[in-house]
C-alpha cells in the first residue's frame, strides 16, 4: 500500500492513523534515507498511541521508552549500531517480544534480527516533485498487520 504525502503534517497524520490501529507486540520497521521523515512518522504513530511525551530520535542511546500512551512504545534508532551483538546487549528481544509497540528506524541495518512478522514502512523523498513530497509504502508481513488496509492519510 503506497501513500504520497505533501507535507510533514500529512506524514504525522498517516503515522497517527497507523498508531490508532496498533496492537500489543507490533513491530514496525521504518527505513528511508536521511531526512526522509522516519522520525516524523514515528511521532505520528506515538500520537495515535496517545503518547503524551515529547518524541525524540534515540540516535545515541539506541532506544527510548515511552509509557504514557495506551500501549508502551519502544523507539529504536539503529543507525549507529556497528554490530548486531550490540543491539542484543540492550535487551532487544525483551523489547520486541513484549506487549509494547516497537518502532525500529533504520531497520535495514539489522535485518537479520527482525522477526519474520512485522510491518515494514519505507519512506522515499520525491524532491523532483517538491521539497516535502514523500512516498510512503506500507508492507505488512504477517496477518496481524492486515489493519494497514484500513489506513488513510
Amino acid at each position: 500500500m503506497k501513500f504520497v504525502v505533501n507535507s510533514v503534517e500529512e506524514t504525522l497524520n498517516l503515522g497517527k492513523n497507523i498508531g490508532k490501529l496498533c496492537n500489543p507486540g507490533d513491530i514496525i520497521c521504518v527505513v528511508g534515507d536521511l531526512g526522509a521523515g522516519k522520525t516524523h512518522l514515528t511521532k505520528g504513530i506515538a500520537m495515535g498511541l496517545d503518547v503524551k511525551d515529547h518524541i525524540t530520535s534515540p540516535t545515541f542511546t539506541i532506544v527510548n521508552e515511552y509509557d504514557s500512551g495506551r500501549l508502551k512504545l519502544y523507539h529504536f534508532d539503529v543507525y549507529r549500531v556497528n554490530d548486531p551483538d550490540e543491539i542484543y546487549e540492550i535487551g532487544f528481544d525483551e523489547y520486541i517480544f513484549s506487549n509494547g509497540v516497537s518502532i525500529i528506524e533504520w531497520a535495514n541495518y539489522i535485518e537479520s534480527l527482525i522477526p519474520e512478522e512485522h510491518l515494514r514502512i519505507t519512506l522515499q523523498k520525491n524532491v523532483d516533485l517538491g521539497e516535502n513530497i514523500r512516498t510512503i509504502e506500507l508492507l505488512p508481513k504477517g496477518k496481524r498487520y492486515d489493519y494497514v488496509k484500513e489506513i488513510k492519510i
